[in-house]
């Protein structure tokens, strides 16, 4: 399981990766643009998870969405 943990990315680690806002990265989930876990909160925004191997396809050369 902590393997698994160590995969999932949160909004913010994305948008630093990929130098966007995390609104950005938030705006490409809700519109199915990246797919993201979503996770039970109680706050005012949502929270998500993005599996790293969903980043590292989206980074790969040649690959259009």
């Amino acid at each position: 399981m902590a393997h698994e943990e160590a995969d999932l990315l949160t909004v913010r680690e994305v948008a630093q990766q990929l130098r966007v806002d995390d609104t950005t990265v938030r705006r490409w989930i809700k519109n199915g643009v990246l797919e993201a876990i979503t996770l039970p909160h109680r706050g005012q925004r949502q929270a998500y998870r993005i599996r790293r191997a969903t980043l590292d396809m989206l980074l790969k050369p040649g690959v259009e969405s």
